[in-house]
């Protein structure tokens, strides 16, 4: 049986830096940093003020286009933006393409979570003399006040929900939401459902938007996130010695795989080819990686692996590279470990320290990163690199975009729970 290769032919994207794929990517080589305070509620109270927000959206558009949108959550607002603006680039025809044959896999997470609302809500029920909730006129405050959509845009299926609508895809169809690893993920299953003759076409990608009470103050509590509310746009530091924890962001990207035959019958423009996919587990702890590495080792080994690709071979990694101690120590732990003296002399930067951490978002938006790497021959830098570790002692770009021809990348995404994922993507040919 012919190997059936699985092509990339539309981008899309929704970040901090901008609401398309041209203003990110220019952003990105400028080195400029899309992280401001916190806007989108009260902050003030928070060890944690600053943020990658999403702005100039518009959410009613899309109802005025069609009720079936009405209220849309920020997850599913920003996953339609990016998927039209993928679908459009990648000049497919939906009349000349089989519906049935489209599919869909995502990582898109929560993004509808109202907590004003709730809050509101919950202190109306507070009446009993002990203080606890009176579930009976909790309930009948929620029945008046929340609006079905707006409960079931809570659900990260909903996004999947609107995408078959909007592109009337009747194919394999599925949301996987494996933290910061989601979207890498997505991509990576949606690889191997055409690859297997499920879909010739499919819109994969990830949305997520965590910048609400709840979120911010739970990765707070974790002491996952950066407190230097005074500098937004230098809190982001991967590989730094004075790193303190990663910056929350939100958005969405999407990118259009097809089986290259089908792209090359309708003449398609191809970016890259998605040529390696590697998945483990740590089986360790919810939010530290393995002290080893070892499920990062394996995923990057068998994404290589399942790419033919000898490591001395990999032009450039997009790191995971958050900004906390123990994830970029122990990428860079991972990365000596499966390329040996060689690892030194491979650039590897991490795009989070310009746009913060998109959680289930980031791995399709440092993807998008990583084909137009190869498209233009820059690659991005790591940014507020000022002081070296000495545990973190590669070639990670520093501050300034790198002209260099690049034909080969390993990109990464490490989620909390231990769930690791790599993907080689390389110039077609």
């Amino acid at each position: 049986m012919t190997e059936r290769r699985v092509v990339i032919t539309g981008l899309g994207a929704v970040t901090p830096l901008g609401n398309d794929v041209g203003k990110t990517w220019r952003g990105l080589c400028e080195g400029r940093s899309g992280i401001g305070r916190i806007t989108l509620f009260n902050a003030g109270s928070f060890p944690t003020r600053i943020a990658g927000e999403i702005k100039g959206l518009d959410p009613s558009a899309w109802a005025s286009e069609d009720p079936h949108f009405g209220k849309l959550g920020r997850s599913s607002l920003f996953a339609l933006e990016a998927a039209e603006e993928a679908f459009k680039d990648s000049g497919i025809d939906s009349k000349k393409t089989d519906p049935r044959r489209v599919g869909i896999y995502m990582g898109a997470g929560d993004g509808g979570f109202d907590f004003g609302e709730y809050a509101s809500i919950i202190s109306g029920a507070m009446c009993k003399e002990d203080s606890s909730v009176d579930t009976w006129n909790y309930f009948r405050q929620s029945a008046e006040r929340m609006s079905p959509q707006a409960l079931t845009e809570q659900e990260p299926s909903q996004v999947i929900r609107h995408l078959a609508h909007y592109f009337d895809a009747q194919g394999f169809t599925s949301n996987c939401l494996t933290a910061c690893a989601a979207s890498s993920q997505a991509i990576g299953e949606a690889t191997e459902t055409i690859r297997g003759g499920h879909a010739e076409v499919m819109i994969s990608g990830g949305s997520h938007s965590m910048i609400h009470p709840l979120g911010v103050a739970g990765f707070n509590l974790l002491t996952a996130l950066s407190t230097q509310n005074d500098t937004p746009e230098r809190a982001s530091k991967p590989f730094d010695k004075n790193r303190d924890g990663f910056v929350l962001s939100e958005g969405a990207g999407i990118v259009i795989l097809e089986e290259f035959e089908h792209a090359k019958k309708r003449g398609a423009r191809i970016y890259a080819e998605v040529a390696g996919y590697g998945g483990t587990a740590d089986a360790f702890r919810l939010t530290d990686p393995h002290p080893d590495g070892r499920g990062a080792i394996r995923a990057m080994r068998l994404a290589l692996e399942d790419a033919r690709l000898e490591p001395g071979k990999l032009d450039y990694i997009n790191a995971h590279g958050t900004s906390t101690q123990l994830n970029d120590q122990i990428e860079t732990q991972a990365v000596k470990e499966v390329f040996g003296e060689k690892a030194a002399r491979i650039p590897m930067s991490s795009v989070k320290s310009m746009l913060g951490h998109m959680i289930a978002a980031a791995g399709v938006v440092e993807i998008i990163a990583s084909v137009l790497t190869i498209r233009d021959g820059l690659i991005p830098p790591t940014i507020n690199y000022e002081t070296p570790d000495e545990n973190c002692d590669l070639d990670y770009v520093p501050n300034h975009a790198r002209q260099q021809k690049v034909d080969t990348v390993l990109s990464n995404s490490f989620g909390f729970g231990g769930q690791n994922i790599a993907l080689v993507v390389r110039r077609f040919a």
